[in-house]
């Protein structure tokens, strides 16, 4: 399996706290530590590790934190296809509370610069098997690269994250959609709080097939005209839910079986995916949490 991810990295600053501080509010870390980050980051690792030949496509600062960013993914055994620009590598502040719920605030810095698909990253594209995008990038790179890849015929799985800045007329141009309960609900044009069968509905309409997670409740999966599986979570201790999202878009795409029957395979990739996350979210930080495909195998077969 071949795939090709677009997208951001970060280097996460991650702060341990007692809770998430309110507006206005000042607390005290009990420890901090900074790890690789970035959604299009965190899903080319947890591709690759999940034994998927990956590239990944980015833009890099000429700084420490690229040099350091690119060496870690290189050393994930990703090919990295980075552009080195004048911006600073972006970043990210993240709070982590006791129970492992977090907060996130995102400088884009290099990130925003990933513009204008040259002729190799467009031709990588297309000889993917699949291609994985997220919303930290460019809007227009995001959109050239979905029209690249269904002209050839390369899967597009979305990670319609952060949401809010995707057009859904372009759903028609998107093969699988991921998307969190409330990144469906505000695709969809629902209000919180609509159930996942009816959003499913809603967003299958655009002829994509959708995987809606639910975090510990699992993730539910279906197709246009199809109905849809409830694939439940696993129980296990959570310790840190950042870039678990990622995890499970990554490991998602490297198990996504494009030659077998289609429904059968988004069920199987969704299960090897929720396994995935569940062992990441056992321990802390986003990259490092990320599991190799034989640690998954050996987690489901405990199951």
């Amino acid at each position: 399996m071949s795939v090709v991810v677009i997208g951001s990295a970060n280097l996460d600053l991650v702060y341990e706290v007692e809770r998430i501080p309110a507006p206005g509010e000042t607390v005290l870390s009990r420890g901090s530590a900074s790890f690789p980050g970035g959604k299009g980051n965190n899903q080319a690792i947890a591709a690759a590790r999940a034994g998927a030949d990956t590239k990944f496509i980015v833009a890099l600062g000429r700084d420490a934190a690229g040099d350091r960013l690119a060496g870690q993914a290189r050393n994930a055994e990703i090919t990295l296809l980075d552009r080195r620009v004048d911006a600073p590598t972006g970043t990210a502040v993240i709070f982590v509370d006791r129970k492992g719920e977090n907060s996130i605030v995102v400088n884009s810095g290099a990130n925003a610069e990933l513009v204008d698909l040259t002729d190799d990253e467009l031709a990588e594209i297309r000889a993917a098997d699949v291609l994985v995008l997220q919303l930290e990038t460019p809007l227009p790179t995001v959109t050239a690269a979905m029209h690249a890849a269904r002209a050839a015929d390369t899967v597009v799985v979305l990670n319609a994250a952060p949401s809010g800045s995707f057009p859904v007329e372009l759903l028609s141009q998107v093969d699988v959609l991921i998307v969190n309960e409330h990144e469906a609900a505000e695709l969809a044009g629902e209000p919180a709080g609509t159930g996942e069968r009816s959003l499913m509905s809603v967003l299958t309409a655009h002829g994509c097939d959708v995987v809606i997670t639910l975090g510990s409740e699992g993730a539910f999966v279906g197709g246009h005209g199809t109905v849809p599986v409830k694939v439940p979570a696993f129980p296990v201790d959570v310790k840190d839910t950042t870039g678990a999202g990622d995890v499970f878009v990554g490991a998602f795409a490297a198990t996504l079986d494009r030659n077998t029957d289609m429904e059968r395979s988004l069920v199987e990739a969704t299960e090897f995916a929720t396994a995935a996350s569940a062992l990441a979210v056992q321990r802390r930080g986003a990259g490092p949490s990320i599991p190799t495909g034989t640690e998954v195998h050996k987690f489901l077969a405990s199951q």
